[in-house]
C-alpha cells in the first residue's frame, strides 16, 4: 500500500508533543515536500524512539530493506513492500520479518494521511486527506530497521535507519475510502496519544502490544476531506494547498457511518 503522509508546519508541533525530546542528526527537511510525503520515494523522514528513558527526534528512510534484499534487483523489487507492515503479522506469524523486529518500535508524527477511493463509473480515483478529530497532530505506530549488511548509500556505506508504518483492517469508514488495490479495505494503526506512548514503552509485552494493535479507531473519531491531487509537485489550479478541500461536481457521498466532519485544518 502506498500511502502518503501530509506533514506541514511540524517540527514545532513534534517537539510541543514529546517532553525533553532530543534531536538526533538533523537535516536540510523540505516542510513543502512533507506535505506530500510518498512512501515510494524511501526518503527520509522524522520518526521518534526511545532511547535510556528519553524520547529521539531521528530521521529514518520509510521503507526497510531487509538482509535477505541481497542484491540492487531485489532491493529495487522488494523494498516497496516494506513501506508498511500488517498488525496480523507482528504476533501471529513467527516467519515474518515483522515479528523478528517487533521490539525496534518507534511512532510517526503526521498531521494526516492521504488515501484514494475508487468510485464505479469514475475513471480516477479520488484522493482524500484523513486526520483525527481534534487532534492537530498524532502520530501512527511503526518498526525500524538498520540493516547492517546492505548500506544505505552504497558510495559513501552510510548505513540509515529505515521504518515502516502498521496498518491494521479498515473500520466502516476507512474500508469506502480506500476501497480498491492489492491493499484495499486496511487502514494505518490510529491511536488515542496515551496508546501511542504505551508502543514505545520499553517493557511493552507481546500481550500488551496485541492489545494495541487490535484497536480499532472509531469512525466518528476520523475527520475526511476529498482533495484535488497527490501526486507530483504542481500547484493546485485554484492556488490552495495539497490538503485543502476540493469541490467534485456529482461526488457520491460516504455511507452514514462516514458523515462528513468539515474540521478546520491545522
Amino acid at each position: 500500500m502506498c500511502l502518503d503522509i501530509a506533514f506541514y508546519s511540524a517540527l514545532q508541533l513534534i517537539d510541543n508533543y514529546f517532553p525533553d525530546l532530543a534531536h538526533d542528526g538533523e537535516i536540510n527537511f523540505d516542510l513543502d515536500m512533507g506535505m506530500h510525503f510518498l512512501a515510494l520515494g524511501h526518503n527520509r523522514y522524522p520518526v521518534i524512539v526511545l532511547e535510556d528513558g528519553r524520547y529521539h527526534r531521528k530521521y529514518f528512510e520509510w521503507g526497510i530493506i531487509a538482509e535477505y534484499m541481497d542484491t540492487p534487483e531485489k532491493v529495487k523489487a522488494m523494498r516497496k513492500s516494506m513501506v508498511n507492515a500488517r498488525s496480523e503479522k507482528l504476533l501471529d506469524d513467527r516467519r515474518s520479518f515483522w515479528n523478528r523486529i517487533r521490539k525496534k518500535r518507534c511512532l510517526i508524527p503526521v498531521t494526516g494521511i492521504y488515501e484514494h477511493r475508487e468510485i464505479k463509473g469514475w475513471k480516477n480515483k479520488i484522493p482524500y486527506h484523513v486526520r483525527l478529530k481534534d487532534r492537530p497532530m498524532f502520530c501512527i505506530p511503526g518498526l525500524y530497521h538498520y540493516n547492517t549488511k546492505i548500506p544505505s548509500d552504497p558510495e559513501t556505506g552510510e548505513m540509515r535507519g529505515m521504518f515502516t508504518l502498521i496498518t491494521r483492517p479498515a473500520n466502516s469508514l476507512m474500508r469506502q475510502i480506500h476501497n480498491s488495490g492489492d491493499n484495499a479495505f486496511r487502514m494505518p494503526l490510529f491511536l488515542p496519544k496515551e496508546m501511542e506512548m504505551e508502543w514505545l514503552r520499553p517493557d511493552l509485552t507481546d500481550e500488551d502490544m496485541g492489545k494495541l494493535l487490535t484497536f480499532e479507531m472509531p469512525a466518528d473519531q476520523i475527520a475526511y476531506d476529498p482533495v484535488f491531487s497527490i501526486r507530483g509537485r504542481s500547484p493546485r489550479p485554484d492556488g490552495k494547498p495539497k490538503n485543502a478541500p476540493f469541490e467534485y461536481a456529482g461526488l457520491p457521498p460516504l455511507g452514514d457511518e462516514g458523515k462528513q466532519m468539515n474540521l478546520p485544518l491545522c
